[in-house]
């Protein structure tokens, strides 16, 4: 991801979620020198993204997102792959994100590829009304799932 994916990253998170990131987010995320990657069709169209920080020997998954039209493909699934066995092979030993309780999908998702539940974040995202939803945090520990499958994939 760079400063000239900001424009599309932000208009797919403001579709997809009720409480986006803003391009002062994802800009802040480029900043601070996170793993910011955007997933495009070959004629350049972002058709998702994911923004990864880096701790000492673990990563932290801060967004994977796919756009509306074209979610339940397989894009998600085969984007996570992806993510994990880059960051396996630069020394990641664990992938560590948090996900709503509501985000059924995105639970799903992340249970299939290896991802283990191993705590709560109590009042962590906003929601509707001013309230504020749970977070349940997973870790996939990397090395020990089995291995990463190989995909192929066009990334900026």
């Amino acid at each position: 991801m760079q400063a000239s994916d900001l424009a599309s990253v932000a208009r797919i998170e403001a579709r997809i979620f009720a409480f986006p990131w803003t391009v002062g987010n994802f800009s802040d995320s480029l900043a601070a020198g996170y793993d910011a990657w955007v997933f495009e069709e070959r004629s350049g169209e972002v058709l998702g993204y994911a923004i990864l920080m880096w701790l000492p020997d673990e990563v932290h998954l801060l967004n994977l997102s796919v756009d509306e039209p074209v979610q339940g493909r397989g894009l998600g699934e085969a984007w996570l792959r992806w993510l994990l066995d880059s960051v396996a092979k630069r020394g990641a030993r664990s992938m560590l994100l948090e996900c709503r309780p509501s985000n059924t999908l995105g639970l799903r998702l992340y249970e299939r590829t290896g991802f283990a539940r191993i705590g709560l974040r109590r009042r962590y995202y906003p929601a509707p009304g001013g309230t504020r939803e749970d977070a349940i945090v997973m870790v996939r520990r990397l090395g020990e799932a089995g291995p990463v499958d190989e995909v192929g994939l066009s990334h900026g």
